[in-house]
């Protein structure tokens, strides 16, 4: 089943982002081939690894903020109840009230500066800056697209789907912070091939499409797709076998 991707220019820079990440495991398909002395073919399929959660970690960061500048311009009684509750400092107040700028323009930028200094990674990250722009509980809705697209194939759950994006965000962090070597050992490090990072890669781009979705509401109401789309062709089977 063909999935189709929102047309925000955000989700356009992830895809092409994540488009980088598939060019090294192609290159580290064609290195394995020529065996080259002195390189560890290995080390492109790890770098796509870490490519592919950095193109999600900068998709929701810049979706969120294109969604909170878009509710707080819009000021409308339906805004999500943790984006009405963002704490301003008294200085950006005075500002507005002094007419320098508006109450929308300065929730943007300090929401756009908070996130700055965040790490958008883990699952419970993700999950808190994007109730800033929806009330909707982000990974179960999630959950309940991918089971969709499997044609209720899986039966995935928040608790699991979360659990499938914590087993890839491991191992890219084996990769950055450990030079992916095994535990105890400061040589020999964990075996890695074209099946398992093209696996990742699939992962991360059908998660990051299913958090999409759920931004638009909720999964069991919704019918089509969330905006005019084309289609991915990013596999929608259960694949939990990555480790």
């Amino acid at each position: 089943m063909a999935i189709a991707h929102p047309q925000t220019s955000q989700f356009e820079s992830f895809i092409t982002n994540l488009s980088y990440a598939r060019q090294m495991v192609h290159a580290g398909q064609v290195l394995e081939v020529l065996s080259p002395k002195g390189i560890d073919t290995g080390d492109f399929y790890r770098a796509a690894w870490v490519q592919s959660i950095a193109a999600l970690e900068h998709w929701v960061q810049e979706e969120v903020l294109r969604r909170v500048a878009e509710e707080a311009a819009r000021d409308s009684p339906d805004m999500p109840a943790k984006l009405r509750d963002y704490p301003l400092p008294l200085h950006c107040v005075e500002q507005v009230q002094r007419g320098e700028t508006t109450t929308a323009e300065v929730v943007a930028d300090r929401v756009r500066q908070d996130i700055a200094r965040q790490t958008l990674q883990s699952p419970d990250a993700i999950a808190k800056v994007m109730a800033l722009v929806t009330d909707v509980k982000v990974w179960r809705e999630a959950a309940k697209w991918v089971n969709r697209w499997s044609q209720y194939r899986t039966s995935y759950d928040d608790k699991r789907l979360r659990g499938q994006y914590i087993l890839l965000l491991r191992r890219r962090n084996q990769i950055a912070h450990d030079a992916d070597l095994i535990d105890g050992d400061l040589k020999q490090r964990r075996q890695i091939g074209e099946a398992d990072v093209t696996d990742a890669l699939n992962w991360i781009e059908r998660i990051a499409l299913a958090l999409a979705y759920a931004l638009e509401g909720d999964a069991s109401m919704t019918s089509g797709h969330p905006a005019p789309a084309r289609a991915s062709e990013v596999p929608c089977g259960d694949q939990s076998h990555i480790d």
